[in-house]
């Protein structure tokens, strides 16, 4: 198998995995009442999470520079995994200080996290139909 097509399809396979992990925490803050119950949750897929954003960022790397190729669809991407970094982050950094008995920061959070996946998903999708265009 040639190097840049076993490259692409890392990329792919992990941009799903990616997907899905995301679709499963957007599931379970829309699912899950009980808030100490979620922050476990999303405590264990956070690492998870970055992990597989980290291989596409890094496959796409490797695609990019073995292919010399610095297009505006590439930055787009290299744009895209920052963007989707930093909003996990900061609604990491935004879960982890709300305690289990202030309520109304609980509800505060599970619409925050809502918006927070949405744009994330968001990002991929649109990013997709940017790359399958050009």
């Amino acid at each position: 198998m040639d190097f840049v097509s076993t490259s692409i399809f890392t990329h792919v396979i992990a941009i799903l995995i990616l997907l899905g992990i995301m679709i499963f925490n957007i599931y379970s803050v829309l699912n899950i009442t009980n808030f100490i119950y979620l922050t476990r949750r999303l405590k264990v897929m956070t690492p998870i999470y970055h992990f597989f954003n980290i291989i596409v960022a890094y496959t796409g790397a490797i695609v990019a520079a073995y292919s010399h190729d610095l297009s505006p669809t590439v930055i787009l991407m290299i744009i895209a995994t920052i963007l989707i970094m930093i909003l996990e982050i900061k609604r990491y950094k935004k879960m982890r200080v709300i305690k289990s008995t202030d309520k109304q920061k609980q509800e505060e959070f599970t619409i925050y996290a809502k918006k927070i996946y949405l744009a994330e998903i968001s990002a991929i999708v649109f990013t997709f139909i940017i790359s399958l265009i050009f």
